[in-house]
């Protein structure tokens, strides 16, 4: 970066970068729950590779984000430390991350709707003034252009199939539409738009819900309609299921503190 941020600055790029972080482990953990279990061989394999990339992805972020903490505390902090020692109200990620995966129409929406987020995001992030945030942006946008193609033709194929299929993944549709305004609604840290390295996130709402659009009606499903939604992931308020995952992902590193592979 060109010049030193305020100590402001810097708290909003950390929370900004764990932000990523969070969103992309706990849906990468959340994913890989189907591991074995897909509904057929190429499908969980395509599943497993997505849980992959995105905890990849969550990984690129995790590290930024240590490097600028041990730079800002004077304390060796490690990606690890982020990830595994941190409490549930200190995570930042989008609720629609961690709710059950419950059936597989259900899964195919999350990973629709948060993967043609991040898409259109990382599609902004590309051109921050922050490099390093510029090319996890870049790497990730490929993976996820991927991501988003694989979901979407899910999403055709349930909706445009039999009766059972549509009815199934209208109702995941439903159940996860007010978990989908969170995306679009900027925490404090985002808020300094002036701030290239930020992105402001109403500007891709459009794009994104044109994208979602297009390929309900490829589907033949509706859009909903206006209705409340959903907030407080990124300001550390979550439903009690993200309790449940850390409880499980985090044991080891908290049972035995310094557990080294």
């Amino acid at each position: 970066m060109d010049s030193k941020p305020t100590n402001n600055a810097q708290n909003d790029l950390v929370d900004f970068t764990l932000f990523f972080a969070d969103s992309s482990l706990i849906m990468g953990h959340r994913l890989s729950e189907w591991t074995g279990h897909g509904p057929m061989l190429e499908q969980d394999i395509a599943i497993t590779n997505i849980a992959l990339d995105l905890i990849g992805q969550a990984r690129n972020f995790y590290q930024y984000a240590a490097e600028l903490i041990t730079n800002q505390k004077d304390k060796k902090i490690t990606e690890d430390d982020l990830a595994y020692l941190r409490d549930a109200h200190e995570f930042k990620n989008l609720l629609i991350t961690e709710l059950p995966n419950e059936d597989w129409a259900k899964t195919i929406g999350k990973v629709f709707f948060f993967s043609t987020w991040q898409f259109y995001f990382y599609q902004k992030l590309i051109y921050s003034s922050d490099k390093q945030l510029a090319a996890i942006a870049e790497k990730s946008l490929k993976e996820v252009t991927y991501h988003v193609k694989w979901s979407s033709d899910w999403i055709i194929r349930l909706g445009d199939g039999t009766e059972e299929s549509k009815k199934t993944i209208e109702k995941a549709i439903e159940d996860l539409w007010p978990y989908t305004g969170e995306m679009f609604v900027p925490a404090d840290f985002e808020a300094d738009v002036k701030n290239s390295v930020f992105v402001d996130v109403s500007s891709i709402k459009n794009d994104w819900l044109e994208k979602v659009n297009s390929v309900f009606k490829e589907g033949t499903l509706a859009v909903p309609g206006e209705s409340w939604m959903q907030s407080g992931g990124k300001n550390g308020i979550h439903t009690e299921h993200l309790g449940y995952i850390l409880a499980e992902m985090q044991f080891m590193q908290r049972a035995y503190p310094g557990l080294e592979w």
